[in-house]
C-alpha cells in the first residue's frame, strides 16, 4: 500500500465517524434538559434513554465483528448505519419516554465501531496505522466538541424531534460515504481460519481490553464532574463548548509528537505507560488540591492530551496483536470492554458523586488509573513489522498466496498488483528468510 491509498481510505472513514458521533453527541447536553416534555419522563427513564445506547453498542460489537471477518467489512457498516437511521427516525417521531428509549435503542444496535477499526487496520500498513487510528480518535474529538455547541443550538430551533431528524440524515451521509468514498481493502490471503474462542485466550488482549475499559470508564465518571468543576472555577456553562473545542485541537497536537516518539522510535510502551501515568496524576491533581479558571483548563488539556494519545494507541496495538483473519472478532470484543467502561463510568460515577461527592469521582478514577498502570507493565510491544516482496510463478497464483500464508510466521499475505508481486508481512522475530529459498524476493520498502 501506499500514503495515497491509505489517505483515501482513511479521510472518508474519519468523515464518517464525524457524521455518526456528531449525531450521538448532540442529545448529550440537551436530553435531560428538554427531555422532560416526553409523555411519562422521569429522571431515571431520561437517564435510561441516554444509556440504552451504551449498552445495545456493547450487546452487539462482538456479533458485528465477528459478521465482518465472514461477510465483508463495507456491508456490515453500512447495516450498522441503517439500523443507526432507523433507530433515529422512532426517536424523532416517538411521543412517549418509551419510544424515545427505543428509538435510542436501535441507535446503538448500529455497533460499528468494531468494524470501522478493523477496516482502518485492512487498509493501513502497520507503522502508519497509530496515525490512521489518530485521525479517527481527533475527528471524534471534534465532533463532541461541535456537538457540545450545535446541540443547544439545534435543539433550541427545531426541537428534539428535529434534532433526530438531523441524525437519520448524518445516516445517509454516512452511507454516502462508505459506497463513494471508502475503497474495497486489497484482497487478503491469511493462514487457516482459527477458532474465535482464540481472541478471548489471549492475554496480551485481554490487558488492551482492561486498558480501553479503564479509559472510557474514567472518561465518563470525569464527565460527569467536569463541567461542574469548570463552573465552580469560574467557567459559566455558557461557554464550555468554546473550552472544550480549543482544547481538544491543542491536545491533539500536542499529542503527536509523542505518538511519532513511539512508533519511529520504538517506544511505543515507555510512551503507553507515560499518557496513562499523566491521566493518573491529572485525577490525583483533581481529587487533593484546590482549582483555579487556569488550572481546570490545564488539568483539561492534560487530560485531553493523554486520552487521545492513548485512543489512538489502543486499537493499533490491537490490530497489530490479534491473527488478520480475527480482527474484526478482536475488535468486537475490545469495542464490548470500551462501552461496558462507558456505561459502568458514568453509572458507578453518578452513584459516588450522589454519596461522596465531586472529589470522591476524581479518586475513583484514580484507583482505576492506577490499576491500568500496573497492568500495563506487563504488556508487551508488539514487534516492529518487516515486509518481504515476493514474485510469484503466476498473477494471482492461488495455491502459491496459501503456501505463503502457511508458512511459520507469516502474519499475512497480500496480493498487491497484476505483476504477479504478493507482500508478504511477518514476524521479524520467528520468521526464516530460508523459507523463501524458492521464490525471488526482496525486502518490500518502507512506507
Amino acid at each position: 500500500m501506499n500514503p495515497p491509498f491509505e489517505r483515501q481510505a482513511v479521510l472518508p472513514l474519519a468523515g464518517l465517524y464525524v457524521f455518526r458521533m456528531l449525531g450521538l453527541f448532540m442529545v448529550l447536553p440537551v436530553l435531560s434538559l428538554y427531555g422532560q416534555s416526553y409523555q411519562g419522563a422521569t429522571p431515571a427513564l431520561l437517564g435510561l434513554a441516554l444509556g440504552v445506547y451504551g449498552f445495545s453498542q456493547a450487546m452487539l460489537q462482538i456479533p458485528f465483528g465477528f459478521l465482518s471477518d465472514k461477510i465483508g467489512r463495507k456491508p456490515m457498516i453500512a447495516f450498522g448505519l441503517i439500523l443507526f437511521g432507523l433507530g433515529s427516525v422512532v426517536a424523532a417521531t416517538a411521543d412517549s419516554v418509551y419510544g424515545l428509549i427505543l428509538g435510542r435503542f436501535l441507535q446503538g444496535c448500529g455497533a460499528i465501531a468494531s468494524v470501522i477499526m478493523a477496516l482502518v487496520a485492512d487498509l493501513t500498513a502497520e507503522e502508519n496505522r497509530t496515525k490512521a487510528m489518530a485521525l479517527i480518535g481527533a475527528s471524534i474529538g471534534v465532533s463532541f466538541a461541535l456537538a457540545l455547541i450545535l446541540g443547544p443550538l439545534v435543539t433550541e430551533s427545531v426541537g428534539l424531534s428535529g434534532l433526530f431528524w438531523a441524525t437519520a440524515g448524518f445516516s445517509i451521509v454516512g452511507l454516502w460515504l462508505l459506497w463513494r468514498r471508502v475503497p474495497q481493502p486489497p484482497p487478503l490471503r491469511q493462514p487457516k481460519d482459527r477458532e474465535w474462542r482464540t481472541v478471548l485466550r489471549d492475554a496480551e488482549l485481554w490487558r488492551l481490553n482492561f486498558g480501553i475499559f479503564a479509559l472510557h470508564f474514567v472518561l465518563m465518571a470525569a464527565f460527569i464532574v467536569l463541567p461542574r468543576y469548570l463552573e465552580l472555577n469560574g467557567w459559566g456553562r455558557e461557554v464550555h463548548g468554546w473550552i472544550y473545542l480549543p482544547v481538544m485541537l491543542l491536545s491533539f497536537l500536542a499529542m503527536l509528537p509523542f505518538m511519532i516518539l513511539g512508533e519511529r522510535m520504538g517506544k511505543v510502551k515507555l510512551v503507553y505507560t507515560s499518557a496513562i501515568g499523566l491521566l493518573l496524576c491529572v485525577q490525583l491533581g483533581l481529587w487533593g488540591l484546590s482549582g483555579s479558571a487556569v488550572t481546570a483548563v490545564v488539568a483539561l488539556f492534560a487530560f485531553f492530551m493523554a486520552f487521545n494519545l492513548l485512543e489512538a494507541t489502543l486499537p493499533s496495538w490491537v490490530s497489530k496483536v490479534a491473527s488478520p483473519e480475527l480482527k474484526g472478532t478482536a475488535t468486537g470484543v475490545y469495542s464490548t470492554w470500551q462501552f461496558t467502561g462507558a456505561f459502568l463510568g458514568g453509572a458507578v460515577g453518578g452513584w459516588v458523586l450522589q454519596v461522596a461527592g465531586m472529589a470522591a469521582v476524581f479518586g475513583l478514577c484514580a484507583v482505576v488509573l492506577l490499576l491500568w498502570l500496573i497492568v500495563s507493565l506487563f504488556q508487551t510491544p508488539p514487534a516492529k513489522p518487516v515486509r518481504y516482496s515476493v514474485r510469484l510463478p503466476k498473477e494471482g497464483d492461488q495455491l502459491a498466496l496459501q503456501g505463503l500464508a502457511e508458512m511459520p510466521g507469516v502474519k499475512q499475505v497480500t496480493w498487491v498488483d497484476s505483476d504477479c508481486v504478493a507482500l508478504v508481512q511477518v514476524d521479524g522475530r520467528t520468521f526464516n528468510t530460508a523459507l523463501l529459498a524458492s521464490y525471488e524476493w526482496r525486502p518490500a520498502e518502507s512506507v
